[in-house]
């Protein structure tokens, strides 16, 4: 359980908490949250026991945030309904969690803690990942409201409620299968209500005469798969400065891994027609225009050590070498390049690829080579991967750019 030194904002002098409402802002949630505000002892509510519980990732649409804020907080405010948002303190799970804000009356959305989920993307020159689970949002929501709940609810039985609509019965079956909890019960009102998505946006329009929009981080890559791209690129066009920021974030990622797209086949950046999203594209080169890098990068596809036909997970190396303007580090690298007669791969905004080995089609491959990117991703490597790197090649080098350009 959390300590009170790793939740600084908790208050301590209410009463234990028997039901939390896990609140997205999102449209399935809120429509929740509304319904049982307007009648909670008919909803079994206690309000003295109760508490609406926000996971701030830290990446959540202006829009989004504004009409919370104009027409959700007032109504938890005329209620005196406890709000608590809370975050991720770091990276690593030992730093804990953090407590933003925790009131009965409460005022403001914080946009972030210290630490959110684009901080690790950014550090790490990736973008989320379509395939599997959806890791980002259990370390960056479920992880910490798991980490919160005990803290205020004394040991005792208690009901979460979630925000999953009729719609959703197989998200409510795997939440059941994957509780781990005794003291915890869901309990999901829209599938008892029969609530669609539909609904749900239905029921605020004619409370608020507002559209509600989904939430999702600016960087999210599920739009493609929940057939809202169109909407999103358009999003994206209303907010061209975070747009900026998210196509830097795809171009990094694809500087370093050519196949890291944010949309799996499609990039966000072949998205933007130049006639007509001037603004989105121009933000975008304002993000291109701070340091540059030059990055060391070696890549192991390997296969699995008992299934020869069965691809095991990417290990990587990243080493940043050297940094500077863009044109001035991609100048260096194609210097150094032509040196050694290392093919060199350029494109439109500014990145130069020295290549020294080439990725096959067949597996296990290996690849490496020198390219310039924004200088935002931090050295990183597995324990393991100089062993299998020397290991997959044959401790046989075919070039050695790597220290002529490192200082």
């Amino acid at each position: 359980m959390p300590s009170a030194r790793m939740l600084p904002g908790l208050s301590l002098t209410d009463q234990p908490v028997d039901t939390v409402l896990n609140w997205g802002l999102g449209v399935e949630s809120t429509a929740a949250l509304v319904e049982i505000l307007d009648g909670p002892a008919a909803h079994g509510i206690d309000l003295d026991r109760f508490a609406v519980l926000h996971n701030v990732v830290g990446s959540e649409w202006p829009d989004t945030l504004a009409d919370c804020e104009r027409h959700i907080l007032p109504l938890l405010r005329r209620h005196g309904v406890r709000l608590v948002q809370v975050a991720r303190a770091g990276q690593s799970n030992s730093a804990g969690i953090e407590v933003l804000d925790d009131s009965h009356s409460p005022e403001q959305l914080v946009s972030r803690g210290s630490w959110a989920l684009w901080d690790e993307l950014e550090s790490n020159g990736t973008v989320p990942q379509q395939g599997g689970k959806r890791l980002c949002s259990i370390r960056s929501k479920g992880e910490v409201g798991d980490r919160w709940i005990p803290t205020v609810t004394d040991g005792r039985p208690f009901t979460q409620i979630i925000g999953f609509s009729a719609d959703e019965e197989g998200r409510k079956a795997r939440d059941l299968l994957a509780n781990r909890n005794p003291l915890r019960t869901g309990r999901f009102p829209l599938i008892d209500w029969g609530w669609t998505r539909r609904m749900c946006e239905r029921f605020l329009l004619e409370r608020f005469d507002v559209q509600w929009r989904k939430s999702y981080c600016w960087f999210c890559c599920y739009p493609v798969s929940m057939g809202a791209m169109a909407d999103n690129l358009q999003r994206m066009r209303m907010f061209p400065e975070i747009a900026g920021r998210v196509l830097r974030l795809e171009y990094t990622a694809m500087a370093l891994n050519s196949k890291a797209r944010l949309f799996g086949r499609r990039s966000l950046l072949e998205q933007f027609d130049p006639g007509v999203d001037a603004p989105v594209l121009k933000a975008f080169e304002r993000e291109l225009a701070g340091a540059w890098g030059i990055y060391h990068v070696r890549r192991i596809l390997p296969v699995s050590r008992t299934n020869p036909d069965v691809r095991a997970p990417a290990l990587r190396s990243v080493e940043l070498l050297d940094r500077g303007p863009s044109h001035f580090v991609g100048g260096r690298l194609q210097g150094i390049s032509r040196r050694h007669r290392v093919d060199v791969e350029t494109d439109p905004y500014g990145s130069v690829r020295g290549v020294l080995r080439r990725r096959g089609n067949g597996l296990p491959a290996v690849e490496e080579f020198m390219v310039t990117a924004p200088a935002c991703v931090r050295d990183k490597k597995q324990g393991r991967f100089e062993e299998e790197w020397a290991r997959h090649t044959a401790r046989r080098t075919q070039a050695a750019l790597a220290p002529h350009a490192a200082r």
